[in-house]
This record gives C-alpha cells, sequence and structure tokens, in this order.
C-alpha cells in the first residue's frame, strides 16, 4: 500500500507540472501572433532606409562618414548579445550564448578584443556567473521589445563606435541574435552592424536592380548624418523584434514538449499503479483462497 500511496502522489505531482507547462504553452501561442505583427510592421521601414541609405552611398561615391570607416587602430570589437529574460525557452538562450562565445573566439584569433553588450536577464546571469565584464546590459523588455529601448541601445553603441580604444570605445559592432523562419524553425544569426559594409556588384545585377535616385537637401552628407542613426536604430529593433518572435516560439515548443512528457509519464505511472494494486489484489484473494483451504482442511479432519 505504500508504494500504491506514492505513485499516486507522483501522479498529482506531474499532473501539477503539466497544467504549469500547458498554462506556458498556451500563453506563448498568444504572444507569438502579436510578437508576428510586429516584426512584420516593422519591415517596410527597415527595408525603405536600407534602400535610401543604398542609394545615397551609390549615387555619392566617396562620401566620407565615421560610420561608414573602417577603424583598423581600434581594436575593440563590441558584440551585442540578445537573450531573453525569462526562462522555460529550451535552448534558446544557450544557443544565442553559444554562437556569441564562437564569435569572440574568432575575433581574439584575428587580434582583436571583443568586449559584450548584453540584453536580457539570462544572458546577464551567465556573463555574471563567470565574473566576466559587460559594457552595458539591458533587460526587462526581451518578449515585448518597444522603439525606445533599441534607440536606447542603438544610440549608446554608436556612441561608443566614434570613441577610441583609450577612452572605451569600440572599431566594429557585431550582433548576435535569433531569426524567427518559422514556428518551428528559429535560427541563431550573426551580423556586422558598424562599419557598413559595402557590397561590390557586376554590371548586370546592377542594371537588374537600379537604385532610385533622391535628391537630398541639403547636402548628402547632412542627409547621411541623419539617416545612419536611424538605421542602426531600426535595425536593432527588428532584430529584438526577430528575437521576441523567436522566444516565444520557442518557449511553446517547449512547453508543449514538456506537456507532453509529463503526459507520458503520468501514463507510465497510471500503468505501474495499476499493476501493484492488481498484486494487491491478487494477493488478498490468494490468502482468501488459501485461509477457505485450511478452513476447508481443519473441518474435514
Amino acid at each position: 500500500m505504500a508504494q500504491l500511496r506514492q505513485l499516486r502522489q507522483q501522479i498529482r505531482s506531474v499532473q501539477s507540472t503539466a497544467k504549469i507547462t500547458r498554462a506556458q504553452e498556451m500563453i506563448a501561442t498568444s504572444r507569438i501572433v502579436k510578437a508576428q505583427q510586429a516584426m512584420e510592421a516593422s519591415k517596410p521601414y527597415a527595408e525603405q532606409i536600407v534602400q535610401a541609405l543604398s542609394a545615397l552611398v551609390s549615387h555619392h561615391v566617396g562620401i566620407d562618414h565615421p560610420l561608414l570607416n573602417e577603424q583598423p587602430e581600434d581594436r575593440r570589437s563590441a558584440v551585442l548579445v540578445i537573450t531573453s529574460d525569462r526562462g522555460f525557452a529550451g535552448g534558446y538562450n544557450a544557443n544565442v550564448i553559444r554562437e556569441a562565445e564562437a564569435l569572440m573566439a574568432r575575433l581574439r584569433e584575428q587580434g582583436r578584443e571583443p568586449v559584450p553588450y548584453v540584453v536580457g536577464n539570462k544572458g546577464i546571469t551567465w556573463y555574471r556567473f563567470r565574473d566576466r565584464e559587460m559594457v552595458e546590459t539591458w533587460n526587462g523588455f526581451s518578449d515585448r521589445p518597444t522603439f525606445p529601448k533599441a534607440e536606447q541601445i542603438g544610440r549608446r553603441l554608436a556612441e561608443d563606435f566614434l570613441k577610441t580604444d583609450e577612452n572605451g570605445g569600440v572599431g566594429e559592432i557585431h550582433v548576435v541574435y535569433t531569426e524567427f523562419v518559422s514556428m518551428l524553425t528559429q535560427q541563431v544569426q550573426v551580423r556586422r552592424l558598424l562599419p557598413l559594409e559595402v557590397v561590390e556588384r557586376d554590371e548586370a545585377e546592377a542594371r537588374a536592380d537600379v537604385l532610385p535616385a533622391y535628391e537630398f537637401e541639403p547636402s548628402a552628407g547632412a542627409a547621411l548624418d541623419l539617416l545612419l542613426p536611424n538605421y542602426i536604430e531600426s535595425r536593432i529593433f527588428h532584430m529584438l523584434l526577430q528575437s521576441a518572435a523567436s522566444e516565444h516560439a520557442a518557449r511553446r515548443r517547449a512547453m508543449k514538449s514538456a506537456t507532453d512528457n509529463a503526459n507520458e509519464l503520468i501514463g507510465v505511472y497510471t500503468r505501474q499503479m495499476n499493476q501493484v494494486r492488481q498484486a494487491a489484489i491478487t494477493q488478498e484473494i490468494s490468502e482468501i483462497v488459501g485461509g477457505a483451504d485450511a478452513l476447508a482442511d481443519s473441518g474435514g479432519e
């Protein structure tokens, strides 16, 4: 009976866990729709500002701007790591941190000094636990990012990029985030945000994709001063939205798997409980039959 009581307690405990994981799964399912809508809504602006910036640089060859220039004398490289504030998301955070660490190892091999900027409590906790220095941290908005937060991150990164190493600056900026592909697929991406990379195209590609000839007033340089900060902030905002949608999708998948495992475990415990109960009933029947046979034998004598 003690074993039967223990199995019943285990079933109740797993059932309680299954209720929690099921609730988390439903919450993540409801939030991922809003996250996807916000992500899709940010695409047109991001695409247009990229197109305008590309047109400006393409039609004004030789234009000079600090955010466009390589800084070989600055050996520090900023690595913006975007993680989540909450757990229950499977390998979401572990994958991002693993890719960020691999990027930092490659930068060290190139003779650069990587310095982390971390978004999300999970990443902040991971680096603090290992006594790793972080230049700046942000948290409290990983599942619902806002543009003011992206603006805050972008301005800090741009300011540090314009500084020298002696003043705590960086020579390049990389971002490690999770791209939302579908409900089942999320991929960790590494992007170099600054300095901007100019991609050379052959003549056929240039003719196939002709950039519009914008008129910039008062000058292309002044327009670039305004466009580049907005470009950086919009890119970071879009990456935050991608990460938020990926976080909800990963949490939904992890919680669904946990619920399925809990239900399977309940089935195992239930079968074990039925076996123990059946064994106890069989033993009681055997004892009754044995007692009846003993009484019959003693009466016959």
